[in-house]
């Protein structure tokens, strides 16, 4: 009996030490532009990692390509995410690419209702066969935030990063669609909020459309060569660094504090 109390008094000491050597987390939740392994592409959630000390911080990058804020959420991602949480963790969150898909057909059914407010649509989903209500993109943005701050955690919101759309001379913004929305859904709960939409896109511009066209994109207007990948990963850390009163920014390399490199 002795030599059994021994043993479990060496493991319960040794799953307390566990416990207390756990680096904080940080989870990056979004879609392809976030995380992308086709070869040729990049999201910047894969390239954000060294800008962080890896030694203080863990970073998980668990976005997935084709998701919006809705299926994200009715998939079951961010739940599997919700159980890691823990007091001192991190939760950046970008979404947006997907949402303005469509709300029900038998191909991807991703769409998510425009806007912030608390309206529903209910639909009997003609891909996953099932009866679903579907709120607005706010709505899901904000259970994000809410459930991150309940586990202890903190929540950064991004707005998405901009598509390689050009018109006199501009980059196409977001600001009155899903950046707007993001930012108010951020504002409402008291989320951090970063408008990565409006800083890339200004990067963009002062490196031209000719570069941007060739070397930060490949196949399309939205998904990111690993070049491009860096220049958006660079404009998160940097957002990050700006916040006012953000721990996050503690875990920060010198180098993530400069102004993006653009190339």
């Amino acid at each position: 009996m002795k030599i059994a109390s021994i043993v479990m008094s060496l493991v319960l000491a040794s799953a307390s030490a566990s416990a207390q050597q756990r680096l904080p987390v940080l989870f990056i939740i979004g879609d392809s532009t976030v995380r992308n392994s086709t070869q040729g592409l990049q999201g910047w959630g894969d390239a954000i990692g060294g800008y962080f000390d890896q030694t203080k911080i863990k970073v998980e990058n668990r976005a997935r390509g084709g998701r919006s804020s809705r299926t994200f959420f009715t998939e079951g991602l961010w739940d599997q995410i919700v159980v890691e949480l823990k007091p001192g963790d991190f939760v950046l969150m970008q979404f947006g690419h997907n949402d303005g898909g469509a709300v029900n057909d038998d191909s991807r059914a991703r769409g998510s209702l425009r806007g912030t407010g608390d309206e529903t649509e209910e639909i009997d989903n003609l891909l996953t066969k099932k009866h679903e209500v579907v709120h607005t993109y706010g709505w899901y943005m904000k259970k994000f935030i809410i459930d991150t701050k309940a586990r202890g955690a903190t929540p950064i919101v991004l707005s998405q990063i901009p598509r390689n759309i050009w018109k006199d001379g501009k980059v196409e913004r977001v600001a009155s669609t899903y950046g707007g929305w993001a930012a108010e859904a951020a504002k409402s709960t008291g989320a951090f909020f970063i408008d990565l939409n409006d800083f890339v896109a200004r990067q963009y511009e002062i490196i031209g459309p000719e570069k941007v066209g060739k070397e930060y994109f490949l196949t399309d207007h939205t998904h990111t060569t690993p070049l491009g990948a860096r220049l958006n990963a660079e404009s998160v850390v940097f957002g990050i660094s700006r916040l006012k009163n953000c721990p996050l920014a503690a875990f920060l390399l010198n180098k993530a504090t400069s102004s993006p490199s653009g190339g």
